[in-house]
This record gives structure tokens, C-alpha cells and sequence, in this order.
């Protein structure tokens, strides 16, 4: 059976999934989701995710949802397909961290931002901005990538949110910052993240 993702192209977290899932090379479903409708709350989908929210994930009989929790699914249980996403032994421990740091200290802050700066423009709403990214250089500084030296789902994680922001006036500060800068055009110039892009405007 074909994995699935129940999904919006739009939704930082569904292109979490579909980013992993580019990068093994594996094939897959997309099922759109027509938020603005409230399908995501409607009883079908609370079946795949009793949350409500995107995305929801299926391989056979096994239903997942929380995009972070599927991209370890798939980078663990496909880890002969693609990009390897982890590595093996001490240097996972990094990768973790940093997957950690991403979900904690990066996310809430980077999604408050992105709806000041990126949605709330969409509605010409005011819109307000300060985000502090010095731990990233300096840790950006003792590898090529957050986790270790090769890319892994602590940088994946990042590109749907850090992509929307690079598209405001916040894109000064990732540049005056020239590690983080070097690293935000590699993750965001990977093949797999321009077939998420081109997913989402073909929408």
C-alpha cells in the first residue's frame, strides 16, 4: 500500500512530512485537506488524528499523526531509501538535541513571527517582529549542519517555517549572521524541498 499524507501544502507542519518523504525517495499520497472547510475537525479525519490537526500520516495499517513523530518514523524505518536524516551513535545524540532545541526554543518563536510577518500581511493586518538567532551562529560554527556534518531532520525540520520568514523583512537577520545565513540557503536549496514547493503552487 501506498503511504499517505492527509494534509495542506500550506501547513508548516505537513511539509515537515513531505520534505522527509522527498528526501528518501519514497513514494506517497497526498490527500488534501480543505481546512478553510473544517474537514480537519470533522469526524473522518479525528479518526486519523483525534487533535484535529495536520498532518495525518498512513503506511498500511499504521496511523500516525505529529509531523516531527512521522519524519522519525520514516527516517528510522526507511533508513536504506534517500537521505539517511539520523546518524548512527554518539553523533545522534546532537541531532536529538538540536530536533529538541528546533521543537522548543525555534518553532513557537518562528510561527508567532511567521503569522506576524507572513499571514497576518495576507489579511493587512499590523504586524510586529524580534527574534534572537546568536545561539544558531555559534553552534553553526562547530558543525556544517545543526546535528553533526551532514544533513539530518534537525535541520529538516526547520525549512518549511524558515523559508516563509526568509520572505519577510527578518531576512536581514539570518543574513547579518553569515553561518546561519550560509546554512538557511543550503537546507532550503535541496531538491526535495522544491518538490514541496512546487506541491504548493500548483495549489
Amino acid at each position: 500500500m501506498v503511504m499517505k499524507v492527509h494534509g495542506s501544502v500550506f501547513s508548516t507542519a505537513a511539509m515537515r512530512v513531505l520534505i522527509a518523504l522527498h528526501e528518501k525517495d519514497l513514494e506517497f499520497e497526498f490527500v488534501p485537506v480543505d481546512m478553510r472547510a473544517g474537514e480537519h475537525k470533522k469526524e473522518h479525519f479525528l479518526a486519523l488524528n483525534p487533535f484535529g490537526q495536520v498532518p495525518a500520516f498512513e503506511d498500511g495499517d499504521l496511523k500516525l499523526f505529529e509531523s516531527r513523530a512521522i519524519t522519525q518514523y520514516i527516517a528510522h524505518v526507511y533508513n536504506d531509501k534517500g537521505a539517511p536524516l539520523v546518524c548512527e551513535g554518539k553523533p545522534m545524540a546532537t541531532v536529538g538535541v538540536w530536533m529538541e532545541v528546533e521543537a522548543h526554543q525555534f518553532d513557537p518563536v518562528a510561527s508567532k513571527l511567521q503569522w506576524e510577518l507572513v499571514y497576518k500581511s495576507m489579511f493587512g493586518m499590523a504586524t510586529d517582529a524580534a527574534v534572537v538567532l546568536d545561539v544558531y551562529e555559534a553552534r553553526l560554527g562547530q558543525s556544517k549542519y545543526l546535528g553533526c556534518d551532514c544533513f539530518t531532520l534537525a535541520d529538516l525540520h526547520h525549512i518549511p517555517t524558515l523559508s516563509n520568514l526568509m520572505g519577510t523583512p527578518l531576512k536581514e537577520l539570518f543574513e547579518a549572521r553569515p553561518k546561519v545565513s550560509a546554512w538557511a540557503a543550503d537546507i532550503m536549496g535541496r531538491p526535495a524541498w522544491a518538490k514541496v514547493l512546487a506541491m504548493r503552487n500548483q495549489q
